[in-house]
């Protein structure tokens, strides 16, 4: 019985070509050709997208922004003052078992529901 090689068979073809060879140095040296840039594309990448993050963070604050005092002092004005008393008396005086259930108003063309 014949004794198989632990090598595979490679043909005179394939030694030259640009794959045996990188196949050949990656199992010498599989960091170098593998792990290095691997990392060193997500170390780069974290820097490429670092400007994406900060325009969306720059949209966040023109939204949200800080309000100046004259804008704070005007924001509760022309609001109805609330006494909780009163706002209490006036929902106990509200019947709340006589109700009628009624359907909402459909703007043109939208679709009501009813089969």
């Amino acid at each position: 019985m014949g004794v198989f090689q632990a090598k595979k068979f490679r043909t005179a073809a394939d030694a030259g070509t640009f794959a045996a060879r990188y196949r050949a140095l990656m199992a010498k040296h599989p960091f170098l050709l593998f792990g290095l840039p691997f990392m060193s594309i997500i170390v780069a990448g974290s820097f490429v997208l670092t400007p994406a993050t900060a325009v969306r963070y720059e949209k966040h604050d023109r939204r949200v922004r800080q309000m100046t005092r004259e804008e704070e002092l005007g924001v509760g004005k022309g609001g109805r003052r609330v006494n909780m008393k009163d706002e209490y008396y006036r929902l106990a005086a509200k019947d709340i078992d006589d109700w009628e259930q009624k359907r909402v108003k459909r703007l043109p063309g939208e679709h009501d529901g009813v089969l």
